[in-house]
This record gives C-alpha cells, structure tokens and sequence, in this order.
C-alpha cells in the first residue's frame, strides 16, 4: 500500500512524508459496499478507521429509545476512536451507507505509535480529540432532539 496517495486526507495534515511513511505499515485499506456494518455498538472496539470514499453512517441506540443516526462520516473523516481511546467496546455501530473505501488501524498500535513518539503522537491526540468533540455534541443534540420529538408526540396526542 502507498500510504503517500492518502496524504490528503485531513488525519494526515501536517505530517511530513517521513511520518506518513513510518504510518504505512499500520494501516490497512478496506473496500466494503453500501449496508454493510463495519462494527455494531457493544462489539469490542479493536480499530479506528479513515473513510477514504463513501459515507459511514454512525447509529446509536439509546436504552430507552430507538436506533438514532448521529452523524455521517464523509471522506477524511474518522470513526471508531473508541479503539484508539482503549475502550473495551464501542459505544456505536457503523454502517456504509454507499460503496467505501475505508483505512483501518488497530487502536492499540496507534496507542503504542503516540507513546513510543511523543511528536506524532500529539498530531493525531488533537485530531482525535476533534473529532471526540464534535461527535459527543452531535450525539447529545440527537438525543436532546429525539427526546422532544416523544414528548411533542405525546403532547399532541392528549
């Protein structure tokens, strides 16, 4: 794989092509079609990925509540950071919503990647840290949005 032709991907920015060449061999290019669910929430959280092409839906399904999209994710976007955060599960699912081209790496690589070089390793905390942001104000938008639309249809039913 020639990690170089992903360099202009948004995780990659500002990474001279020494890093993104030491990166290389820890990251592996996926192809999976329209509906296929790359994780479900609660599976053990073993990989974070790039979308490359397509679009990845992430869903989250609350204890009392139904399945909830909470955002998607667009070429050079991320998902499954809680495989780089070292949770033991993820706490969504993903699933392709068209034909993707997606980089995978184990979350415990990138872990030892950013302790063993300290420099990398805070590029891609702050990319990571980002996307963790916007995700849990998204997540608690739908939830706050879902919650009103039950009470709005009760309302209106008395």
């Amino acid at each position: 794989m020639n990690l170089e032709k992903y360099s202009h991907l948004a995780f990659f920015n500002g990474l001279d092509i020494h890093a993104i060449q030491f990166l290389e061999p820890f990251f592996a290019p996926q192809t999976w079609v329209a509906g296929t669910t790359v994780f479900e929430q609660g599976d053990y959280a073993e990989h974070l990925y790039l979308v490359v092409n397509g679009e990845v839906a992430i869903r989250y399904k609350p204890e009392d509540g139904a399945i909830m999209t909470i955002t998607r994710v667009q070429p050079g976007g991320i998902f499954g950071w809680s495989a780089a955060m070292g949770n033991p599960t993820y706490t969504s699912s993903a699933v392709c919503t068209l034909d993707s081209e997606i980089l995978r790496i184990r979350g415990n690589e990138l872990r030892s990647l950013c302790d063993k070089h300290p420099e990398l390793g805070t590029v891609i905390l702050n990319r990571l840290a980002g996307v963790i942001a916007e995700r849990k104000q998204s997540k608690q938008q739908g939830q706050l949005k879902t919650i009103l639309a039950n009470g709005m249809g009760k309302a209106s039913k008395n």
